[in-house]
C-alpha cells in the first residue's frame, strides 16, 4: 500500500471512529490536544495525510482505538490490551480427524487462499477407511460423523473459487506406504487405495489444490491453518490457537511459503509420486 492510499484508509477509518462515538473534529481536537486545523487536515477528502506519531498516539488514546487499526496495519480496533485479548484466542477440541472448528473456519474462508499443514495426512484428501482407522476407539464422534464432516471439507474444493495449498513431509507419505507408525496395523490394501486416490484427487483438482512435500531433515513445522489474510490456526492437539493480528497471520504465511520453497517434490509432481508409492506396495 502506498502512502496516499494508507492516508486514505486512516481519514475514512478516522471518521468511521468519530461517527461511532458521535464525537466531532472540535470535539477530537480537544481530547487528543491537536488544533483543530491539524484534524481538519487529517480528514481532509481532496488531500488525505498521514499524523505523525505524536498526533498518532493522541488521537488513537481519545478515540480507544489502536494505531495500527487506524493505519491499516491490524482488523482490530481496540486498544492493545483489548487486541491482545483478540488477536490470539482459544479454539477447544476434542481429538478426532475432522474438527469442528476446521469445518467451521474453512467454509469461512471460501474464495481466500488456504494453506494448510496437518498433522499427519490431510484431511480433504483421505479415504473413508483411512478415516475409520484413523477414528477408530474415539468417544466423542463416530467414524461415520468424521466420514460425513471430510466429505463437507471435499465439497469445498468443488467451488470454482477454491484455492488450497497443502505441505507435508515427504517421509511421513513415504511412512504412510510402508505402514509405519499409527499406521502399522492398516492393511495393504487400504494403504494402497488411500495414495491412489490421493494422486487422483491432486490431478483432478490440480491447481486449485496443490500438495507440496518437503523434507523433514531439512525443515520442521507445527500443524496450522492459514485462512486467506484474516488469520491463522495453530493446531496444539486439545485446543488451536487462533490468531488475528495482520503480522501474527503474515508470519504463519512466511513459514509456509518457506516450506513450499523448499519442497523436495513440487506441487505438479505430487500426483505422480502419491500413485508411484501406491504400486509400491
Amino acid at each position: 500500500m502506498d502512502k496516499r492510499d494508507r492516508a486514505e484508509l486512516f481519514r475514512e477509518r478516522l471518521s468511521a471512529a468519530l461517527r461511532e462515538r458521535e464525537l466531532n473534529r472540535s470535539d477530537l481536537a480537544r481530547a487528543a490536544e491537536l488544533d483543530r486545523s491539524t484534524v481538519s487536515q487529517l480528514l481532509s477528502e481532496e488531500s488525505p495525510r498521514l499524523p505523525n506519531g505524536q498526533a498518532l498516539a493522541a488521537i488513537a488514546s481519545a478515540l480507544s482505538v489502536s494505531a495500527d487499526w487506524l493505519l491499516g496495519l491490524s482488523a482490530h480496533k481496540g486498544a492493545a490490551a483489548e487486541i491482545l485479548d483478540q488477536a490470539v484466542q482459544v479454539a477447544e477440541t476434542e481429538r478426532h480427524p475432522v474438527d469442528v472448528h476446521l469445518l467451521a473456519w474453512y467454509r469461512d474462508a471460501v474464495g481466500a487462499k488456504i494453506r494448510h499443514v496437518p498433522a499427519n495426512l490431510p484431511d480433504v484428501l483421505k479415504t473413508e477407511a483411512v478415516l475409520a482407522h484413523e477414528y477408530a476407539g474415539e468417544t466423542f464422534r463416530t467414524p461415520g460423523q468424521a466420514i460425513t464432516g471430510t466429505r463437507d471439507q471435499q465439497a469445498l474444493l468443488n467451488r470454482a473459487e477454491s484455492d488450497m495449498e497443502i505441505c507435508v513431509s515427504k517421509e511421513a507419505l513415504e511412512a504412510f506406504a510402508r505402514g509405519e507408525g499409527m499406521w502399522s496395523d492398516l492393511p495393504d490394501a487400504v494403504r494402497r487405495e488411500q495414495l491412489k486416490v490421493m494422486g487422483e484427487t491432486l490431478d483432478r483438482y490440480y491447481p486449485s489444490l496443490r500438495l507440496h512435500l518437503f523434507g523433514a531433515s531439512d525443515r520442521f513445522s507445527a500443524p496450522f491453518t492459514v485462512f486467506g489474510q484474516k488469520w491463522a490456526a495453530l493446531y496444539l492437539g486439545q485446543r488451536y490457537l487462533t490468531f488475528s493480528n495482520t503480522r501474527h497471520v503474515q508470519l504463519f504465511s512466511r513459514h509456509f511459503d518457506d516450506l513450499v520453497r523448499h519442497a523436495l517434490v513440487r506441487s505438479h509432481e505430487a500426483s505422480d509420486f502419491a500413485t508411484k508409492l501406491s504400486l509400491g506396495i
